[in-house]
């Protein structure tokens, strides 16, 4: 059962997801002042190691001979191997690869040597298709061709990774407790498919970190859904717009239209989230909006 002390400010689960450290610690993607130099990233995909250079991909087949990995998948032996604390010189020679629906978008490199952890996490023994890894960070320079065998990538500095199952997210969220909310699975699934599905969406535009963020740490989203679909209403249309009460601060609003499926009338919900920063954060509580 989810405590107060278990979810974070917006209300959010915190056992749908295993939360990473934070680090303090400046980049080359940052400059004196601490400032960002490039692009803050928060995506939500797939993280993938990769062999680099056959030279590491042949240390690692003999590193499997040694651990004694008979009878074990190919994806149990990689877990087993590089969860022996003599083979984690292998972690930090392998390439990190985010990629997102199926396409390869970054290479990940955590600030804090400590948080190569925090990657090996999201190695599963036994993986399922609805795993995801949610990553945020400073997204850098391309990657160097010895990097990582060539591949002209972005790298991204993290600074805090999750990974979680689409199931396990959307059992974490709480349901409302209000009559006709049976539906609210498939409602919840309905919501975060559509931000995943979102054209574009490397994590990296603000209106992308925004809906990011609101389908990883915002359970209203999906609750408001969950009584619109209710309602014979459909999902009609999701958009980011600059807010009129942005000022120095970069704050977006997050429209959900919803639509009668008999009387065509939209309803419109809207969320303000703050984007400023590496980390976004909600400003305004889901609520009715209304076209100026």
């Amino acid at each position: 059962m989810e405590t107060e002390a278990s979810k974070d400010a917006s209300g959010a689960p915190a056992s749908a997801i295993k939360p990473a450290c934070g680090c303090g610690g400046k980049t080359a993607a940052e400059t004196n002042t601490g400032a960002a130099a490039y692009p803050f990233v928060y995506a939500i995909g797939k993280v993938e190691p990769r062999f680099p250079r056959v030279d590491i991909e042949k240390e690692f087949r003999q590193a499997v001979g040694r651990a004694g990995t008979a009878g074990q998948t190919d994806n149990e032996a990689f877990h087993t191997v590089l969860s022996q604390r003599e083979n984690r010189y292998l972690a930090r020679k392998l390439c990190w690869m985010f990629t997102i629906q199926g396409m390869e978008a970054y290479i990940l490199q955590p600030r804090d040597s400590a948080d190569y952890d925090l990657l090996l996490a999201c190695i599963r023994p036994t993986p399922g298709p609805g795993d995801m890894d949610a990553v945020i960070g400073v997204r850098g320079p391309t990657a160097p061709p010895e990097m990582c065998g060539g591949v002209p990538l972005p790298i991204l500095f993290f600074d805090q990774l999750y990974s979680f199952s689409r199931e396990t997210l959307i059992g974490a969220i709480p349901k409302p407790a209000k009559n006709g909310m049976d539906r609210f699975k498939p409602a919840a699934e309905a919501v975060f498919d559509r931000v995943m599905q979102m054209t574009d969406n490397a994590g990296a535009a603000d209106e992308h970190r925004a809906l990011n963020y609101l389908a990883m740490r915002y359970p209203a989203i999906y609750s408001t859904a969950a009584e619109a679909f209710a309602s014979n209403c459909s999902l009609s249309a999701v958009d980011i717009r600059p807010s009129r009460l942005s000022g120095p601060r970069r704050i977006v609003d997050a429209i959900f239209s919803f639509t009668h499926r008999d009387t065509d009338v939209v309803d419109k919900y809207f969320a303000r989230v703050d984007v400023s920063e590496e980390f976004p954060f909600l400003v305004t509580k889901m609520s009715p909006y209304y076209d100026r």
